[in-house]
């Protein structure tokens, strides 16, 4: 309250404070808007810093007006990743067909974003660091909402309390075990696992991604410059999601060996390079389906909530609009009719975009050798093809306007 207010007899609010949990695309988004609509808002984050790099991720659709209103899409064109060709090759590495991306992807040239994970990451953070409370280093421990608020203990060892705990952190979202129970009862597996990870570009790629398939098997190189690193990626039908390996490194390195232990082409090398890598991601191809996003004072957004899986290229543009919808249905209401609203008008979005794909029907990742040679026609005839228009479930949400808090 300033002296004004004070001599003037003015009663202010108090500024609601909520914590998030997770820096990533969500969880720094979502920061953005809260603060922008009056919030006293901060993020824990269980990593030390941000993570750079990282493999490229889309932005599309409704997505891309969040990125417009938050003011930092002059900055994401200038980060833009313009892939040019992405070949397909066949078990003995000899090409099938090469064609423009955007015809397999459903993206639209000159309009949707291509970016390094980092360089969005790093955006949305620099856009909003300087107005919110940021804790490295640090994660939740415990839960408590039997008082009027979130009774919060780190893992640091403090404690606070805050009016709302919001869930941002991603597929195997710990919020999300606290409030609902295991993963295992909301993970839809979609029948594949896959390894990314960065290595020597030994080929001379440039703007460019090579996939190499056989049934049940695909390894691909992506090329995002001219730089002497490429994203290397490994993805195979599995029966079951290896929970196991999610936490044991030297697990996820032994499946990924043995699975592309007689592959051909470049795969011998990227093995090799896995092995010694320091940045490898294993992880299971997923969504998560959930009846409901919230309780009580605690709610989920992005991965957390509603993991799509990458099959369908909306994973980072769902946690944007997901944020955005989720501080705006917070800004004039109390939580409970903000979180109801929140998912009545968000949860129709969300439903178009994970539905795209269904468990083993991957078009790009055929675990048949009819369905690969299905695939291959598909893919010489698109190559004689315009670029596609973009698929529905891109826009298909129409941004609302909030009213910052009075």
């Amino acid at each position: 309250m300033t002296r004004t207010e004070l001599s003037r007899g003015v009663r202010t609010t108090p500024r609601r404070k909520v914590l998030i949990s997770g820096a990533g695309v969500a969880g720094s988004a979502l920061a953005f808007w809260l603060n922008r609509y009056g919030f006293a808002v901060t993020v824990v984050e269980k990593a030390g810093t941000l993570r750079d790099g990282g493999y490229p991720i889309d932005v599309r659709g409704t997505a891309l007006e969040v990125v417009r209103r938050m003011g930092i899409l002059p900055r994401l064109r200038d980060a833009h990743i313009d892939l040019r060709r992405l070949t397909f090759l066949d078990r003995d590495g000899s090409e099938v067909t090469s064609v423009n991306p955007h015809t397999v992807t459903g993206g639209v040239a000159g309009r949707d974003l291509e970016v390094r994970r980092g360089d969005l990451t790093d955006a949305l953070y620099t856009a909003v660091r300087d107005d919110v409370e940021f804790l490295f280093n640090d994660s939740i421990d415990t839960l408590d909402q039997s008082g009027r608020g979130v009774d919060v203990t780190f893992r640091g060892g403090s404690r606070r309390t805050f009016d709302m705990v919001l869930g941002a952190d991603g597929l195997h979202s710990r919020t999300r075990e606290f409030l609902f129970g295991p993963e295992e009862q909301f993970h839809r597996y979609l029948g594949y696992c896959f390894a990314v990870f960065t290595m020597r570009n030994t080929l001379g790629l440039s703007h460019e991604t090579m996939m190499w398939n056989t049934p049940g098997r695909a390894a691909a190189l992506y090329a995002v410059g001219d730089n002497d690193e490429v994203h290397a990626f490994l993805n195979f039908a599995h029966p079951q999601p290896q929970f196991d390996a999610f936490r044991n490194l030297e697990a996820q390195r032994a499946l990924v060996a043995a699975v592309f232990a007689d592959a051909g082409w470049e795969v011998p090398g990227m093995i090799a390079a896995m092995r010694d890598a320091d940045d490898l991601f294993f992880d299971a191809v997923s969504q998560i389906r959930m009846p409901r996003w919230s309780s009580g004072r605690v709610a989920l957004v992005g991965d957390a909530a509603y993991a799509p899986s990458f099959l369908t290229g909306q994973g980072t543009s769902l946690a944007l609009v997901g944020a955005y919808m989720l501080a705006g249905s917070l800004a004039d209401r109390d939580h409970a009719a903000g979180f109801a609203a929140y998912e009545h008008n968000t949860r129709e979005f969300v439903t178009v975009n994970q539905e795209q794909v269904g468990e083993g029907d991957a078009t790009l990742f055929p675990t048949t050798a009819r369905a690969l040679e299905q695939r291959n026609d598909m893919l010489r005839n698109l190559s004689s093809r315009p670029s596609a228009a973009g698929r529905p479930a891109h826009s298909a949400l129409t941004l609302p306007e909030f009213m910052p808090m009075p």
